[in-house]
């Protein structure tokens, strides 16, 4: 029911809905103006033919690379409501193609190292604006200011300051279109760069200095399209669709509205028409508004920076729940759906913001960087989606077509990023490599470790466990016990649970319980399942949670208790005679097995580093006990062995006793 509305919410299309879009979703893309044009420019002479060059790439991008591919056909690839790359492998996965965790793995990782530096270009971008007044003022102190300020209000939530982000963004698109209205009206000229031979033209003649590689500029202004895609859960498709009209051409009459004063003043270069702060976009503005301007353009970044912040979070805590990331604290700072804090990302995160201001000082040494991550993700997207249209039984004739001319767009934008890998390229690139190299570690860690769990059939111990729960002659541990497994099929257990019952000290208890949690293919589902083993003795419920649910399984275990005493299910008062005469709840007890890895291990030297690496994460992430959100006053921890490829038999001779 709560899944149904949750779709339901967000399939609906309202003005408050369009306003909160405003304020979420295009905080990225609705900032490039304050960079595009400077850096497709550089530091070339302005031409008529290097504008509307420039402009018709723009036009265009923004027309086949966001609204084509990510407004109408990747924003169709929604995973009841949610978006975004780990959403998009979640559908596809039922393909049972395995190589496709490879695709979603690079995205999601790129998508994350972007998140590292689009706060600082925006945020410095904005700020630079104040050398209008103060040519020297250090602008370096006042961004990384602004970011922990930024950073240090996430532990609050978002709720608050997003009444605030909505109007903000309104003011912000609104002064950009007529920001760009105003230049415009003094050259119509440049409506001509409609014209896509104006983008070919400067792609493959010498009016750049940059040739085809200004591309790597260009695709500036569709960074954010990625990232739309992903919050998309947070206000639904038709409330993007619809207001993406009013932010496109707010962006399209502000970049144009650029052009039409960089063409009045041909033969210059940037430098020479604003020294203090050659950016086209402060320089549309007159000067009595310029303050202003500069105020309103700071909030944006904040704004966009903060966008960029919530989906690292999001994006983390999917990651978690399909096994590709360790488990780290989660908070939830606000009762609204889907808003969470993560701590460690969270400082991980201002750490390499700040790390990036002070490496690269100026947003247009930041441009150097950007962009080439954020393309990668945008290749494994369209990887994904192609499977997806398969999945959704599309004619291949439509296919081909699509994914193609959009392979050869990305491709191409990689290519001409490419260059920009010796400039600061080479810094998110990195932090994606290790991203990836994580993730990838802890999925194929875990997978190993499940290949090597034996499992064997609880119907071989029913009757031992029957006969120990009321064998008085060894000491109970408790009323109620708990183990959490891994095992998919009710009547199947690890072995290492019936050895820590059995024979690693005794345990002895009324009622044993066997828990399992599925984490499912779509974001929001709190269902479960119990099943009976034998009556009054062992009982096993299985959790269906959904892959953006929080798993607090002491609280929905209580809950599960609960409903079934309601339904006399079972008892659950205290089997002790002076308690129970009483009607005292008998005590509940968990225990959680940890793994570590056994000397007996035979591995091969890939296997070795994968695990080595994979037990070195695990103790610096969450224990188990607080991954399960389970209260530690009642959690036993029990240490297995774990062994891989065990050794062959040990061919061994005995000596005589009497031999010397």
């Amino acid at each position: 029911m709560a899944n149904h509305n949750h779709q339901q919410l967000h399939s609906k299309l309202s003005a408050a809905g369009l306003l909160i879009t405003l304020g979420i979703i295009y905080g990225d893309i609705g900032t490039s103006p304050l960079y595009v044009m400077k850096a497709i420019i550089g530091d070339s002479v302005i031409s008529k033919e290097l504008i509307l060059g420039g402009l018709s790439c723009i036009f265009w991008t923004l027309t086949l690379q966001t609204t084509l591919k990510y407004v109408i056909l990747t924003l169709s690839a929604d995973n009841h409501g949610e978006g975004g790359i780990f959403a998009l492998y979640a559908l596809v996965k039922r393909t049972k193609i395995q190589w496709l965790i490879v695709p979603a793995i690079i995205g999601g990782s790129a998508l994350l190292a972007d998140g590292i530096i689009t706060p600082p270009i925006s945020v410095a971008s904005a700020v630079e604006g104040l050398r209008i007044f103060k040519p020297d003022i250090p602008t370096v102190p006042i961004v990384i200011s602004i970011l922990f300020i930024l950073f240090t209000i996430q532990q609050f939530g978002t709720k608050l300051v997003g009444k605030f982000f909505a109007p903000m963004m309104l003011v912000w698109f609104s002064m950009l279109g007529i920001l760009g209205v105003i230049q415009m009206v003094t050259n119509l000229e440049v409506f001509n760069a409609l014209n896509p031979y104006y983008a070919y033209n400067l792609l493959t003649s010498d009016v750049s200095e940059q040739g085809f590689f200004i591309l790597g500029a260009v695709f500036l202004c569709t960074t954010g399209a990625e990232a739309l895609y992903s919050d998309m859960g947070h206000c639904g498709r038709k409330n993007i669709r619809i207001s993406w009209i009013f932010v496109k051409s707010a962006l399209i009459l502000n970049y144009f509205g650029q052009g039409a004063y960089l063409i009045s003043h041909e033969g210059l270069t940037l430098k020479q028409l604003g020294s203090s702060n050659p950016n086209p976009f402060y320089l549309i503005m007159a000067d009595w508004f310029q303050p202003v301007g500069i105020v309103i353009a700071t909030l944006a970044a904040v704004i966009a920076s903060q966008a960029l912040i919530s989906g690292s979070f999001t994006l983390i805590n999917e990651a978690m729940r399909l096994n590709f990331w360790p488990k780290v604290k989660i908070n939830f700072p606000t009762d609204v759906k889907g808003q969470l804090y993560i701590p460690s990302i969270n400082w991980l995160l201002f750490l390499g913001c700040v790390g990036i201001v002070l490496h690269f000082e100026e947003s247009s040494n930041m441009e150097h960087a950007y962009g080439l991550a954020i393309v990668l993700c945008m290749i494994m997207t369209t990887i994904l989606l192609n499977y997806y249209l398969i999945m959704k039984r599309v004619k291949w004739y439509f296919i081909a077509p699509i994914i193609l001319v959009y392979l050869t767009i990305e491709l191409s934008f990689l290519s001409a990023n490419i260059v920009k890998f010796m400039d600061g390229g080479y810094v998110t690139l990195f932090i994606a490599i290790v991203l990836i190299a994580i993730m990838t570690t802890w999925y194929l860690a875990k997978k190993i470790s499940k290949n090597y769990t034996k499992i064997v059939k609880i119907e071989n111990y029913k009757k031992v466990l029957a006969e120990l729960s009321v064998d008085l002659s060894i000491p109970k541990y408790a009323t109620h016990l708990v183990y959490m497994t891994n095992s998919t099929r009710v009547d199947e257990i690890e072995e290492k649970v019936m050895y820590s019952i059995l024979q690693k000290r005794p345990k002895r208890a009324d009622l044993y319980w066997f828990i399992h949690v599925n984490i499912l293919n779509e974001p929001y589902k709190k269902e479960y399942k119990v099943s009976e083993i034998i009556k009054d003795d062992i009982y096993r419920v299985d959790f269906y949670l959904g892959f953006r649910e929080p798993t607090k399984i002491n609280l929905m275990f209580k809950e599960v208790i609960k409903d079934m005493v309601k339904n006399g299910e079972v008892d659950i008062t205290s089997r002790y005679e002076s308690l129970n005469k009483n009607n005292i709840i008998g005590d509940f007890k968990f225990v959680l097995s940890e793994k570590f890895l056994s000397n007996d291990s035979d591995l091969t030297f890939f296997e070795k580093i994968v695990m080595n690496t994979y037990f070195m994460m695990k103790k610096l992430s969450l224990s188990e006990e607080k991954g399960f959100g389970l209260d530690s006053s009642s959690v036993k921890v029990e240490q297995f062995p774990l062994v891989l490829h065990p050794p062959e038999i040990i061919n061994m001779k005995r000596l005589d006793k009497n031999c010397n």
